[in-house]
C-alpha cells in the first residue's frame, strides 16, 4: 500500500465520526450535504484517478478501489457517490485536450456526474450539435462541476449507422457540459442509496461544440499513463469495491450489536452466547471473504493487463461484469442474512443493517451487476470451447488419414 493511500484512508477514518452521525441527514435530503461534499473534496476523494500532471493523484486502479471500498463500508451512499465520480474522472480522459483543460482548469478535485443511459438524440448542425433528452441515475448531479450524457447521433432527424452498418445499433457518443447547462429534476425517490442523489437530468435544444463530445467504444484518450487505456473494463470493479464495503459495513453492524449482549425474546442466551448465531455468523464471514477474494483476484488480473496495455478486450470486460454480478449477489447474501439475525431491531430506521440490506439491493438494480449479462461471459466461453474443438479436430485429421493407409482405407 502506498503512502498516499495510507494517508487517505487515515483521513477517512478521521472523517467517519462526522458521516455516521449525519447519516439520517442524508437519507432525508436523499444527497450529501455540500459542507460533507466539501469535505470529502478537501481530503482528495474526487482526485483518486486524475493524472498526477493536472495535480491529481493518478492513483494505481488496486490502490484506488481501497479508498471506495472504505467510504462504502461507513456508508453505502458516499461510497457510491465517490466511486461513480471517481469512474467519471477515467471517462473525462477520452475528451479533446481543450475540454479537458476546461473540466480541471481550477483544480484536480473538479466533480463529474452523469448517465451512461443513451436517453438524449444529437442532431447535426452548423457549430456543432442539438443535443435533447432526458437521462436517468445522474449520481451526484446536484454538486457535480460537469455532467456527462450519451446521445443517439441523428442527422435530418434519423440516427446514424453505428460501426456494424446499416441494420445494426446506431451511432452513440458520449458528450460532457458544465453542469450549470443542465436541468436537474427531482426524481430521487427510491428506496436504498438514497444519499446519492441520483436525480434524471435534462437538456432541451442545447448546442454542444463537437470538440465535447468522445467515443468510449473506440475512443483513444489524450492522456498518457496505464490508467486512461479504456474505460469499460473499470467500471464493473468499481462497483464491486462500492458493494463488498457495504456488505463489510453490514457484518461489522451485526458483530457490534452482538457484542452489546443482546438477547432476543424467548432466546436461551445471548446472541453473541448462541452456537446457531456463531454458526450462522461464520457462514456470513465466508461469504463475504469470497467475495473479497474474487474481487481482489479480478482487479489484480485487470492491473497485469493494464499494465501490459492489453486491458481493452471483449473477454476481460465479460469477465469483469461476470465478476461483479456475482459479487453483487453473494454480498445481497450477506446483508440479508445479517438483517435477519439481528432480528427485530433490525427493522426500525435508526438500523443500519435495514439501511445496508436496502443500499445493496438498489446496488445491485445496476447494470453492471444485472445477472442477465452472464449471457456474454456464457457466450465467449462456448465460442472458446468450439475454438478448442476445431484445433483439436485438425490435430487429429492427420493421423486419421494415416491410420486408414495403414489399414488399407482409401
Amino acid at each position: 500500500m502506498t503512502t498516499t493511500t495510507q494517508c487517505l484512508l487515515s483521513d477517512i477514518q478521521a472523517l467517519a465520526p462526522e458521516i455516521t452521525s449525519r447519516i439520517p441527514e442524508i437519507e432525508a435530503g436523499r444527497r450529501i450535504p455540500i459542507d460533507l461534499v466539501e469535505a470529502l473534496r478537501s481530503i482528495g476523494m474526487f482526485r483518486l484517478f486524475v493524472p498526477r500532471s493536472y495535480g491529481g493523484f493518478e492513483l494505481e486502479f488496486p490502490e484506488a478501489l481501497k479508498i471506495i471500498t472504505a467510504l462504502s463500508r461507513i456508508d453505502g451512499s458516499v461510497g457510491w457517490t465517490v466511486g461513480i465520480a471517481s469512474g467519471s474522472s477515467i471517462f473525462a480522459s477520452m475528451l479533446q485536450p481543450e475540454v479537458y483543460r476546461q473540466v480541471y482548469g481550477n483544480g484536480p478535485d473538479a466533480v463529474m456526474a452523469g448517465s451512461a443511459t443513451p436517453s438524449g438524440t444529437a442532431e447535426a448542425t452548423a457549430g456543432g450539435w442539438r443535443v435533447s433528452g432526458r437521462w436517468p441515475f445522474a449520481s451526484g448531479c446536484q454538486h457535480a462541476d460537469w455532467i456527462a450524457g450519451f446521445a443517439v447521433m441523428t442527422q435530418a432527424g434519423k440516427p446514424l449507422p453505428g460501426p456494424a452498418g446499416e441494420g445494426g445499433p446506431p451511432l452513440v457518443r458520449g458528450f460532457a457540459l458544465p453542469a450549470s447547462d443542465w436541468q436537474i429534476e427531482d426524481t430521487w425517490h427510491v428506496a436504498g442509496l438514497k444519499g446519492t442523489g441520483s436525480d434524471h437530468v435534462s437538456l432541451r435544444d442545447k448546442l454542444v461544440p463537437a470538440a465535447n463530445f468522445f467515443d468510449v467504444a473506440t475512443g483513444v484518450s489524450h492522456l498518457p499513463g496505464p490508467l486512461y487505456q479504456t474505460v469499460a473494463e473499470y467500471l464493473p470493479l468499481i462497483h464491486s469495491a462500492m458493494t463488498t464495503g457495504m456488505a463489510e459495513g453490514a457484518l461489522h453492524d451485526l458483530i457490534e450489536m452482538a457484542n452489546t449482549g443482546r438477547q432476543q425474546l424467548r432466546a436461551p442466551a445471548p446472541l453473541r452466547d448462541s452456537e446457531l448465531f456463531q454458526a450462522e455468523l461464520g457462514r456470513i464471514s465466508a461469504d463475504l471473504r469470497a467475495a473479497q477474494a474474487f474481487l481482489d483476484a479480478q482487479v489484480a488480473g485487470h492491473w497485469r493487463h493494464t499494465l501490459a496495455g492489453t486491458l481493452k478486450d471483449d473477454a476481460l470486460l465479460a469477465q469483469g461484469i461476470q465478476a461483479a454480478i456475482w459479487i453483487a449477489a453473494t454480498c445481497i447474501r450477506v446483508a440479508d442474512a445479517c438483517f435477519t439475525l439481528a432480528g427485530s431491531v433490525a427493522l426500525y430506521e435508526t438500523s443500519p443493517l435495514q439501511r445496508r440490506m436496502r443500499d445493496l439491493h438498489v446496488a445491485a438494480q445496476h447494470a453492471s451487476a444485472q445477472p442477465r449479462n452472464y449471457v456474454n461471459a456464457g457466450k465467449l466461453l462456448l465460442c472458446d470451447t468450439t475454438a478448442k474443438s476445431q484445433v483439436v479436430a485438425m490435430k487429429a485429421e492427420p493421423r486419421s488419414v494415416e491410420r486408414r493407409r495403414r489399414v488399407g482405407g482409401a
